[in-house]
């Protein structure tokens, strides 16, 4: 191949769509619902560990182009530390493995609290970003009685994950019904762990179908305009 076809190779490739990178992890997203929904186990674990880092792809390509910059720095820190609770059964197997995920996924929701209240934010604060804390107090109350020595740890990860989709009413459309897709899946996952004898088994796949949802939602939003982040805070920083 000549120099001139593989520049010309590259600009083809650069001028593809930022979407497309996003391909895989939805088709793997698919995969994994569906083997949930089966029960074909030997195919959800692995999609399952699949997910964070085909998302953290997706993020470079949409990214692309752009200098390395904190809010990028803190999407891939939310994403590894949700591939990490994803994993907490896998990666930390003499852990016990609910707390292990409660960290995970707390810290994850931490990084994108910041991302969005410090980099990400577009607009005041919407009226309505109060029903996230009638749902943390009503998800406490109901729960209260069933969580046993869980319950503030479960109590804490609710403020933080409630406080991420709050900041996200901030953010662009995307980014909001993004972590409302999130805030539903770990709702519907609570249940799960603490009701499990009220809940019907397609409630399992459900789950990560609105995590799916919500993650995929809320890099597409973040990553599109990580360029024009990286370029704002480095004129901040100069």
């Amino acid at each position: 191949m000549t120099a001139e076809s593989s520049r010309s190779l590259s600009a083809r490739v650069a001028g593809l769509p930022a979407w497309i990178g996003f391909v895989p992890y939805v088709v793997v997203s698919i995969v994994h619902v569906v083997a949930l929904g089966v029960g074909a186990d030997a195919v959800a674990g692995p999609t399952k560990l699949a997910l964070m880092p085909l998302l953290a792809v997706a993020a470079l390509w949409a990214g692309r182009g752009s200098t390395w910059g904190t809010p990028a720095t803190l999407l891939f820190l939310a994403l590894a530390f949700s591939w990490l609770g994803d994993g907490a059964g896998t990666f930390f197997p003499y852990a016990p493995e609910l707390p292990v995920m409660l960290l995970c996924f707390g810290l994850a929701h931490i990084a994108y609290i910041v991302l969005f209240w410090r980099f990400v934010r577009i607009k005041r604060w919407p009226a309505w970003a109060l029903v996230y804390a009638a749902w943390w107090l009503l998800l406490v109350v109901v729960l209260w009685p069933r969580l046993g020595a869980l319950s503030f740890a479960v109590a804490i990860y609710g403020l933080v994950l409630g406080g991420t989709a709050a900041t996200a009413t901030r953010c662009a459309p995307i980014i909001a019904v993004g972590a409302a897709f999130f805030l539903a899946s770990d709702t519907i996952l609570a249940f799960r762990l603490f009701t499990l004898e009220a809940m019907p088994d397609w409630t399992s796949p459900l789950v990560m179908l609105t995590y799916t949802l919500g993650q995929g939602l809320i890099v597409a939003g973040v990553a599109r305009g990580l360029p024009r982040l990286a370029a704002r805070t480095g004129t901040a920083n100069t």
